[in-house]
């Protein structure tokens, strides 16, 4: 495929795939969408997937239905876009790492998250070691998109189905921690449900099995330690705030939270402050979705991942963190033990 050929898109999804995904492709020059279909109709899914004027699925489907999709879309020869949490479970992830890795065919994982620009400079500012070498970081995301009671239950509640506050938003930021500061090599904390029960869309009341919030203790393979606190149910929302501990100062980011205030860096050293970094962000999600829709449109173009554009291997190594930080976080509530 040439550089310039233009990529035609197919989307599996119709609530965030057909409210995001689809219109970002659509207005990304040297993209075109050519269906988005529903991911619960599997004559749909199939008659997308066996199109040959389709370059791309993007699975946006429930994590649940990942790991079918993505093996219908690998089958038919098709370069797949997979969102995050990237299946249920490990097995989930395994199961699809597998499938495109013995494909020989190009994935990737909707980590999107990482084109947002205060991240991205709090990655290099890390890399860089501005604040000497990383010891310990902390990250506090206290929001209430969940808080309203009456939202009613869905998978995102169900913890088999693949739902909970460590899959739907811990994945994002798992994923920037291991992009900017390598490997997570242990990982245990505590999750709490606030609200237990929701009604379903019949009006029936079902338990909620899925954490809304959680607190994980991470240690990263170069030693430093990791402490993120986060909930989904706070009474009143909160910037995001990430402070980091260095051997020569203290490094910190309020508010990376795409749709609130205007987002700063500031070092903090033995001789003062610093602002290395402000941002007025405005609606940065659909500008760091612009950006993300570039990188995969000259992925597929080339047949490989651009740079800063994880595979299914990235999907797979933050899926091994969040399953045992769920597992040991459950351990005293579920009585299973540590995990295997």
């Amino acid at each position: 495929m040439t550089t310039e050929r233009t990529v035609r898109v197919g989307v599996i999804g119709r609530g965030f795939g057909a409210r995001v995904v689809a219109p970002v492709f659509r207005d990304t020059d040297g993209c075109e969408v050519v269906d988005v279909v529903t991911p619960r109709d599997d004559d749909s899914v199939n008659a997308l997937c066996v199109r040959r004027d389709v370059d791309l699925i993007s699975v946006q489907s429930p994590p649940f239905l990942h790991r079918e999709h993505v093996e219908r879309a690998l089958q038919c020869g098709h370069a797949v876009l997979c969102d995050k949490p990237f299946g249920r479970n490990f097995a989930d992830a395994q199961a699809m790492y597998n499938l495109a890795t013995d494909a020989g065919l190009l994935n990737l994982v909707n980590f999107e998250f990482r084109r947002h620009p205060a991240r991205r400079e709090l990655r290099a500012l890390l890399q860089e070691q501005v604040m000497g070498v990383v010891e310990h970081l902390q990250w506090n995301a206290f929001h209430g998109v969940w808080l309203d009671p009456s939202r009613p239950f869905g998978w995102s509640f169900d913890r088999d189905l693949g739902g909970g506050w460590i899959r739907l938003s811990g994945s994002h930021t798992i994923d920037f921690l291991r992009w900017s500061l390598g490997e997570i090599v242990d990982a245990t904390g505590a999750v709490r449900t606030t609200i237990t029960e929701r009604a379903d869309a019949d009006g029936h009341m079902r338990r909620c099995t899925a954490e809304d919030g959680y607190t994980a203790v991470l240690r990263t393979e170069g030693g430093a330690s990791v402490t993120i606190d986060a909930t989904s149910t706070n009474p009143v929302e909160r910037p995001n705030r990430v402070t980091v501990i260095g051997s020569d100062g203290v490094l910190e980011l309020t508010n990376d939270n795409p749709r609130e205030e205007d987002a700063r860096i500031v070092l903090y050293t033995r001789d003062g402050a610093k602002e290395l970094f402000s941002f007025q962000q405005g609606d940065t999600y659909l500008t760091q979705m612009r950006e993300w829709a570039e990188i995969v449109r000259d992925s597929v173009r080339r047949g490989r991942a651009e740079p800063d554009a994880p595979p299914f291997a990235d999907g797979l190594a933050c899926s091994k963190v969040m399953d045992l930080l769920a597992r040991r976080a459950r351990r005293d509530d579920d009585g299973n033990g540590d995990p295997t």
